[in-house]
């Protein structure tokens, strides 16, 4: 794998230098310092750390896990990677999963964050991007370099091929767990804590290495976008379950949710169409990838078909113009259609338009470009809260209150896929390995 990536990474990183110097002179610095990162205190009132999330810049070039390392990049100059090789007996070093990246750089080997200062170049005016700013101070680099941190981000909307592999690999990854999980479910009961534990066994990733906290919801808890705050009650009788989890590969993301039914129950039967008619829904924006086109438009013709779904479980009675133009399928599809993807799982650089009113919660607003990676994540859930305000509203006619109550203890529906822009069209890096 590491022979795998190694000519596509030597062009990552060689674009990377190109791109850098542009960015660097467009924004009046002759070099730029990225530190890797602090570990996080998890609270003011002890003295325990959260596992090290790297500055996604820092990873932007290389896959090294390990806190106060620094990247310095200078024009014309091969990057310099100093290496903080201090002891630390109570924690130990985080190894990398592969060694390809290593003779790209000059790798200076430090004693400790503070002699990073040492090194740098005094005759040049530096930037520094990073969380902890106690270390640019600490090495003296002065300024505010946020013009540059936008321009570097924008880097990171496009990715090359080399993020395509590791993203692809990410997707290979979370498969294994997904395919245990749903596979446990359906032939068992299950809590959603045995489930999520299934889950970290088969993608052979602890909880530090996943790219989120799994969200893994049986029945009405799915429901709740983000739920993981797992039972430990195991399931029985018909249900229905949502895992949206991924998995890491060089520091890149994978991003996956399905949703399953089980059990034998009429409102079981009128739910696992409205799974299916949501899987045929995803399939067709998945489909619809077009580049120059705005992806809010894709998001926008999602509500469209999800008013058709609407209508065909039973939940929907009024035309599906009125449900849509109502505000009803925002009730039941309060997120949006996906996200930028990559070292972030909420990654950067797509959505610096403002989103149109209706849609407050979109997080990608830019016209779709080769080389941008995001999710397709459309959903159905059957929220108290929002559609109480819709029931409680002058448009609560075109619902039949008698489906949602039938159909709310089996939360919602949610499926994802990660996709990649290519020059051929849309390249689904999900549906190839799950």
């Amino acid at each position: 794998m590491t022979v795998q990536w190694q000519d596509s990474y030597r062009v990552h990183v060689a674009k990377l230098e190109t791109d850098y110097a542009r960015e660097l002179e467009a924004a009046g610095f002759d070099g730029v310092v990225i530190h890797s990162g602090t570990p996080a205190r998890k609270s003011i009132f002890d003295d325990q750390f959260w596992p090290l999330r790297p500055t996604p810049h820092f990873q932007h070039w290389l896959p090294l896990s390990q806190p106060d390392c620094a990247l310095l990049i200078v024009p014309g100059r091969r990057p310099v990677l100093y290496r903080n090789v201090a002891i630390n007996f109570w924690d130990g070093t985080v190894q990398a999963e592969s060694d390809h990246f290593w003779d790209c750089f000059e790798v200076v080997d430090i004693d400790g964050a503070a002699a990073v200062g040492d090194q740098l170049p005094r005759d040049k005016r530096l930037a520094f991007v990073g969380e902890d700013m106690s270390r640019a101070q600490m090495w003296g680099i002065p300024g505010d370099a946020k013009p540059l941190l936008d321009r570097l981000d924008l880097l990171r909307a496009r990715k090359s091929d080399y993020e395509c592999e590791c993203i692809a690999e990410a997707n290979r990854r979370s498969s294994a767990g997904h395919d245990v999980v749903l596979a446990a479910f359906r032939e068992g009961d299950y809590s959603e804590l045995q489930l999520h534990l299934k889950y970290l066994e088969a993608t052979r990733q602890d909880d530090p290495q996943t790219p989120y906290k799994n969200i893994v919801a049986l029945g009405e808890h799915a429901a709740t976008l983000h739920h993981v705050d797992y039972g430990r009650t195991a399931s029985s009788g018909a249900t229905s379950l949502l895992i949206d989890a991924g998995a890491t590969c060089n520091g890149y993301h994978s991003d996956i949710t399905r949703t399953a039914v089980k059990g034998h129950s009429a409102a079981g039967e009128v739910f696992g169409a409205l799974v299916h008619g949501l899987e045929t829904l995803q399939q067709e924006m998945c489909r619809r990838v077009q580049v120059g086109i705005p992806y809010q438009q894709l998001h926008n013709e999602s509500h469209e078909l999800l008013a058709g779904v609407l209508r065909d479980v039973g939940v929907g009675t009024g035309s599906a113009s009125e449900l849509v133009e109502s505000g009803a399928t925002r009730k039941f599809l309060p997120h949006g259609l996906g996200h930028s993807l990559g070292l972030q799982t909420h990654d950067v650089g797509c959505a610096l338009i403002k989103p149109q009113e209706a849609n407050p919660f979109l997080r990608n607003t830019a016209d779709i470009e080769v080389g941008q990676v995001f999710t397709i994540e459309p959903g159905c859930y059957f929220i108290p809260s929002l559609l109480g305000e819709l029931r409680a509203g002058p448009h609560s006619g075109i619902i039949d209150w008698s489906v949602v109550e039938q159909l709310a203890p089996f939360g919602g529906v949610r499926i994802e896929d990660d996709v990649a822009v290519v020059n051929d069209g849309p390249r689904n890096l999900t549906r190839e390995v799950l």
